[in-house]
């Protein structure tokens, strides 16, 4: 329910703010507006205000919306009203009126991302963890527990602006970053991180781990901190804060390295070694056998404890004065239009998979896990959602925005309006891409569910 309301209060959100766009703008040119519809299909709720000439709808389907502006060429208009339609506009008047919903919902994420910098953003900071082996980080000599400093110059305060960062360079075809750290030790050093080895296939989340880079983590200990009531574990006599030194004579250092162990060992007989109070003791445990996808686990019921304040010394709060906090806002939203219109291109060109395209159901997937970390979170994933269908609907394709505002640019540049058979295959042509592209989003969609 969560997860739901979530998606469909953020979809209700930036569909008004992006509509409201279009028709504030029609308005200030004397356009008269027939509808504002949020949602598609069968009307729910309909509402005309006193003095007013536009009927405000809700309808069923909770995907989008629209503005229905007063239009010769969707029907007859009475010779009195001529001069209220779309199509007898100046054709800059035109323009602007369909850049507003695009740029109404780039404004909200300014705004947004502004408020959230003034507040103060909690976010990780950029402190490497392991190197991984034979990649990039490797071959650039770079350290684990080494904080981020500088990319290219550009200050990184987080892991998140890390991320972006780099995958800017990348997506503009550059060939290496020039990093600059801070040891634990306290020295600067100096790291040309090649970028050569990233290919279409490895821009997607996981891309930092392909250059060998992931956040520092601190140990979590072999510990026992909770345990599932009824569960393998504590039948077989496991307390809270028992410390497992070793399984069948295997020294356990890690709690990652004893789940590895029980995973290994589903409905196998293994004998733990393990420190109560300053006392050693035995205890005999089958770990029971659980399918997850294709392959059997070993699972315990035990989860480790965790010093809570050594992973708060990790975190960071990314915070401004209000007129620097507006400034980052700016450069936020730029570098994140640049990254997804840099990506949409590589995806069309063929130079990054088309399995990083989502649709409806990641798209609400992400709004109840943002939800449910908080505010602050939800409205970052509603900034970042909102520059994403502001720059998707500036895309030169014909029923989207671009596609509008690319006929009225050729109409400016020849001097008539583009002729209405050509309108109509647009239309047919802009049907089928967004038809395709939003078949091929449900189908990455349900590729992730299962």
């Amino acid at each position: 329910m969560i997860t739901l309301l979530a998606f469909i209060v953020a979809i209700a959100i930036l569909v008004v703010i992006h509509e409201l766009g279009h028709y504030s703008v029609a308005r200030w040119c004397g356009v008269k507006v027939l509808r504002f519809s949020v949602g598609f299909g069968k009307e729910i709720y309909s509402k005309r205000f006193k003095n007013s000439e536009t009927d405000w709808v809700i309808s069923a389907i909770p995907l989008g919306g629209y503005v229905k502006m007063l239009d010769e060429r969707e029907g007859k208009v009475a010779a009195h009203e001529l001069h209220s339609a779309f199509n007898r506009q100046p054709v800059l008047q035109r323009i602007a009126i369909v850049v507003a919903g695009p740029v109404a919902n780039l404004l909200l994420a300014i705004l947004l991302f502004w408020a959230l910098f003034i507040y103060g953003v909690p976010s990780l900071k950029p402190v490497l963890g392991e190197i991984l082996p034979n990649t990039a980080a490797e071959a650039a000599s770079m350290q684990a527990q080494e904080t981020i400093v500088s990319i290219n110059g550009q200050v990184i305060p987080s892991w998140e602006q890390m991320s972006w960062v780099l995958l800017d360079l990348a997506l503009q075809g550059a060939t290496e970053a020039r990093i600059e750290a801070l040891t634990t030790q306290g020295d600067i050093v100096q790291h040309v991180l090649s970028l050569k080895a990233l290919t279409s296939d490895d821009m997607d989340e996981n891309f930092l781990r392909v250059l060998g880079l992931q956040p520092y983590q601190p140990l979590v200990r072999p510990i026992i901190g909770k345990l599932e009531e009824g569960g393998i574990a504590q039948r077989a006599g496991l307390l809270q804060d028992d410390k497992i030194l070793s399984v069948d004579g295997q020294s356990i250092k890690s709690w990652k390295g004893l789940v590895e162990v029980v995973r290994s060992h589903p409905g196998q007989l293994m004998r733990l070694e393990i420190e109560r109070s300053g006392m050693l003791r035995i205890l005999d445990l089958t770990p029971e056998a659980t399918n997850e996808g294709n392959i059997t686990v070993g699972k315990i019921g035990a989860a480790p404890h965790i010093d809570q304040r050594e992973f708060d010394a990790l975190l960071t709060n990314v915070q401004y004065a209000p007129f620097a906090a507006f400034g980052n806002a700016l450069r936020k939203t730029w570098e994140i239009s640049k990254v997804s219109l840099k990506a949409l291109g590589k995806m069309v060109t063929g130079d990054m998979s088309l399995k990083n395209l989502s649709g409806p159901i990641t798209i609400a997937d992400y709004a109840g896990q943002s939800a449910q970390m908080g505010m602050i979170s939800y409205l970052n994933f509603l900034a970042l959602i909102s520059i994403s269908l502001g720059v998707l609907n500036l895309l030169p394709i014909p029923l989207l925005d671009g596609g509008h505002l690319l006929y009225y640019i050729v109409e400016l540049i020849k001097g008539s309006p583009m002729p209405e058979k050509i309108w109509e295959v647009g239309q047919k042509i802009g049907i089928a891409l967004l038809v395709t592209l939003m078949a091929l989003a449900l189908f990455n969609d349900f590729s992730r569910l299962f």
